[in-house]
């Protein structure tokens, strides 16, 4: 079997394009496994009664599920020769288990580097149906069709 994917080239985007929206289903197991395979072991990424006695409505995605997030809002969007050069993540609402994950984005600039790669820096929202939960800038570069 052959996957496909599509990939935006640098010289076809526009500022203020819109990123295509994402959204996921934050399952218990994506929640709980998540945090295993970054080696994550703090309770509340696990242990919902842990999450309770802090406040929370149970357990909630950690750190580096924010950032693979982001990343995969990216990703999924402008295809596997995309490179995330930079990304800066704020965390403002937790995404709980059972909870769903939307995923957004815009361009917000197009421009090279000293080297003549294309890069676009973009505005990222992690949501889920509550809200803004987590949002980010990130600079990834695409490929160009000139250079």
């Amino acid at each position: 079997m052959t996957n496909t994917y599509s990939q935006f080239y640098w010289d076809d985007l526009t500022e203020g394009q819109d990123v295509s929206p994402i959204t996921l289903p934050a399952t218990y197991s994506m929640v709980l496994l998540s945090a295993i395979a970054t080696m994550d072991f703090f309770p509340g990424h696990h242990d919902p009664e842990y999450a309770r006695g802090q406040g929370q409505e149970g357990i909630y995605v950690n750190t580096m599920t924010y950032q693979g997030l982001v990343d995969r809002v990216v990703t999924d969007w402008a295809g596997p020769q995309t490179f995330i050069a930079r990304r800066k993540i704020t965390m403002q609402r937790p995404v709980y288990a059972g909870d769903t994950i939307i995923g957004s984005g815009k361009v917000t600039r197009l421009h090279l580097d000293g080297d003549g790669r294309g890069l676009a820096d973009l505005k990222i929202d992690i949501s889920n149906q509550n809200g803004l939960c987590c949002p980010a800038t990130v600079t990834a570069a695409l490929p160009r069709r000139v250079s």
